[in-house]
């Protein structure tokens, strides 16, 4: 959790948003996930979302949904995302998410997850199928354990949902952009800012933005009004490109690319 708030407490200091790219963990496969891992900070990315695969992951996109499936047809569970974390967490500095659904955990122990992630320097979990109202206690034991719980909010959130998940998350909240799914859009809702304005009115966490967001373009329209941004889909169609046309290391030299173009408007000149 403090690796989270250093990060976006150091942004702030120097006028910079944070730039938060998920990958699906094990797409095509767990060498290659740790390998883009590394070129993402590498290239500037000042936070990595893990996604754990999920036969039933009902908040993303056909993009996710099928990246989701490869690692599962590749045999990767939830165990072997912490198996890879604890090997290499070591190599790379900035703050690493997990992103699952509660089933995953809920199968292995939520007890057990929640030492184990702490234990191999887990900083976040966000977990979209498990509101705030429901998932107090699991919550609460990831707070005590050094980990962000991070809330997710919607434009239809209501202030009590608002106020909700204010209280209950850490580390920051994560503003989706739309009603719908995770999936890279041609254009982004103008009713943004609005949003955001809104949200701050309920607290002073660091305020992201995700679904739909695509391009460095993108990231210029929101990075007045945000404290960072998340990039998914996107990145997980370079991965998947890649991967059908057996590029092998070039997947690491596109996604670094693609990652220190959305970054470079996320800083002040």
């Amino acid at each position: 959790m403090k690796r989270i708030e250093n990060t976006f407490e150091r942004l702030a200091a120097a006028r910079e948003k944070a730039l938060i790219v998920f990958l699906t963990a094990g797409d095509p496969d767990l060498p290659t996930t740790w390998a883009l891992v590394r070129a993402a900070a590498g290239a500037g990315a000042d936070v990595v979302e893990l996604g754990i695969p999920f036969s039933d992951p009902l908040a993303d996109g056909p993009t996710i949904q099928k990246a989701s499936e490869r690692a599962l047809a590749g045999g990767v569970q939830l165990v072997h995302v912490l198996d890879m974390i604890e090997q290499h967490r070591h190599e790379v500095e900035i703050p690493i998410i997990l992103m699952g659904y509660y089933n995953p955990i809920l199968s292995s122990g939520p007890e057990s997850f929640v030492k184990r992630a702490a234990g191999i320097g887990v900083d976040g979990v966000i977990v979209p199928d498990l509101p705030a109202d429901e998932g107090e206690t699991f919550y609460q034991s990831l707070r005590e354990a050094g980990i962000a719980p991070i809330l997710m909010l919607a434009p239809t959130s209501t202030p009590e949902r608002i106020r909700l998940a204010a209280g209950t998350g850490a580390g920051f909240l994560y503003y989706v952009s739309l009603t719908g799914v995770t999936g890279a859009r041609e254009r982004l809702a103008t009713s943004i800012p609005e949003k955001i304005g809104e949200l701050r009115q309920y607290t002073d966490l660091p305020i992201a933005v995700g679904f739909g967001i695509s391009r460095p373009e993108h990231v210029t329209a929101l990075a007045p009004h945000v404290d960072g941004v998340v990039v998914g889909s996107a990145l997980v169609e370079i991965v998947e490109q890649s991967a059908r046309e057996e590029c092998g290391k070039a997947v690491l030299q596109q996604a670094a690319s693609f990652i220190a173009a959305l970054k470079k408007p996320t800083s002040p000149g």
